[in-house]
């Protein structure tokens, strides 16, 4: 399963017999103890050992939905996963599948009802805001940025309502290529940075002082302190309750 239905699962105590353990995220790594099943990767699933464990339920997410008859084949296999251009419908949706098959309909209720308060608070912040946003993603030396629509953008800017220092930037998977050139002319007054190779434990420099260099210090953002460090693993795993709470808290950082 992704790890988004894992920390939804976890926030509701229901238990779960195996896991995905090559690149369990630091806040779920008591997942990756040897009381829990490895059933491989996100992308490179163990199927002997997921056979081997007689599951009643098989969760996927979008890395393993061309295997979905292979999963099916074992045992009952629910597929979900996170619209980032409709993060909030797609995870309200998603929500309301778990709650529908382990019963817990009160409780996703409460925290979907918490979370959009949240979201809600932030969007009152942000309607008024003119300060122009953008997102880069830093892996190692090379830089890429999202706008509107794409992966991060999704939510910092169609669901906080932070306004785009670019309308114009690719909505590819893996952001559109960028230089340090481009950050310093568009000149934003918030940037904020995903750090890749954090999360996948690269051998990396500080991202900080990768990114923060002669260029970027001539921006608004770096001179007002507006560079906002995501938390990456809740972003990059992302569509989860705990996930999904952490990114609404990064969304308000502005403010704090």
């Amino acid at each position: 399963m992704d790890f988004g239905v894992l920390d939804t699962l976890d926030s509701l105590g229901i238990e779960v017999a195996g896991v995905p353990q090559n690149a369990v995220p630091e806040y779920l790594k008591k997942y990756a103890g040897s009381e829990y099943t490895n059933v491989g990767s996100l992308v490179e699933p163990d199927f002997e050992a997921i056979d081997g464990m007689k599951p009643d339920l098989i969760i996927i997410g979008d890395r393993q939905a061309e295997m979905y008859d292979e999963f099916k084949s074992i045992a009952p296999t629910v597929y979900m996963s996170v619209d980032f251009t409709n993060y909030i419908d797609s995870f309200t949706d998603n929500m309301e599948t778990i709650a529908n098959i382990f019963n817990e309909k009160e409780q996703i209720d409460k925290e979907v009802a918490e979370l959009n308060e949240k979201v809600e608070a932030v969007q009152e912040k942000t309607k008024d805001l003119d300060a122009k946003t953008l997102i880069v993603m830093v892996n190692e030396g090379k830089i890429s940025a999202y706008g509107p629509g794409s992966r991060y953008g999704g939510f910092i800017h169609d669901v906080a309502g932070y306004k785009a220092v670019d309308e114009n930037i690719e909505k590819a998977r893996f952001g559109q290529s960028i230089n340090f050139e481009y950050i310093t002319d568009k000149n934003p007054d918030i940037i904020f940075v995903v750090d890749r190779s954090a999360v996948l434990n690269t051998a990396h420099d500080s991202t900080k002082e990768i990114f923060e260099n002669e260029l970027v210090k001539r921006t608004t953002a770096y001179k007002n302190d507006h560079i906002i460090y995501l938390d990456t693993e809740a972003w990059f795993y992302g569509g989860g309750l705990q996930s999904s709470k952490v990114m609404v808290e990064d969304t308000s950082a502005y403010w704090n």
